[in-house]
């Protein structure tokens, strides 16, 4: 038996565990969204940061990376081991189809294992569910926790869509999105600093008049 799982995700640019293959491709009907909160990665229960789900959406693609765990039993139960650690926000595993660019008709490798949440927070109390654009902006331009901030996961899965080739709109608009934040934060924090003053003293020298030598007596 052979394990496949996709990333589409942080596992698209850092998997963490032993693989002996990796595939660029996609998925079908399904498309990330940032609607799951992470409490102890790279936010905290009180400010809690935005990490990915899947939302399902017909005729949507996902582009990510399927890693594949050969070796036995022993090998693979210790990616799941792993992985059932690393995403432990996800309550479900699923099983998908997984796609080779150019070749959309056939699946490459069918039965690829896929951890996302329950679109119910009732089920999932990871689950955030949808915002405003500006307002998930806001919230991981902020989010900081033990392995991180917010934003870093952002601009990381950006730079990876762009390595491999695909390139998602949704996490651009995003992406762009926070770094307006940002942008915003440090010139607020710039105004409420002030100008730095240089202040300078022009002094004119002091001419003192010469002083008479003075006879000491001695005494005794």
């Amino acid at each position: 038996m052979v394990l496949w799982v996709f990333g589409y995700g942080s596992l698209a640019w850092n998997p963490g565990f032993d693989f002996d293959e990796k595939i660029v491709g996609f998925i079908k009907d399904y498309r990330r969204v940032f609607d799951l909160a992470c409490i102890d990665h790279r936010g905290t229960p009180a400010n809690p940061a935005r990490t990915l789900t899947l939302e399902a959406k017909k005729g949507a693609i996902c582009w990510g990376v399927a890693y594949c765990v050969r070796g036995g039993a022993e090998k693979e139960a210790e990616a799941i081991k792993y992985l059932e650690r690393r995403e432990c926000e996800y309550d479900k595993k699923i099983s998908l189809d997984f796609y080779k660019e150019g070749a959309c008709l056939s699946p490459a490798i069918t039965g690829v294992l896929v951890f996302v949440s329950t679109p119910d927070r009732n089920i999932n109390k990871y689950y955030l569910g949808p915002a405003p654009l500006d307002q998930m902006a806001r919230q991981i331009a902020t989010a900081n926790g033990p392995c991180g901030n917010n934003r870093e996961y952002l601009f990381s899965l950006e730079k990876a869509l762009f390595d491999i080739g695909h390139e998602d709109d949704y996490v651009i608009v995003l992406a762009d999105e926070v770094r307006k934040v940002l942008a915003a934060q440090k010139e607020k924090k710039s105004k409420m600093s002030g100008p730095h003053l240089s202040v300078r003293f022009n002094l004119s020298p002091v001419h003192l008049p010469a002083l008479r030598e003075a006879t000491v007596v001695e005494s005794g």
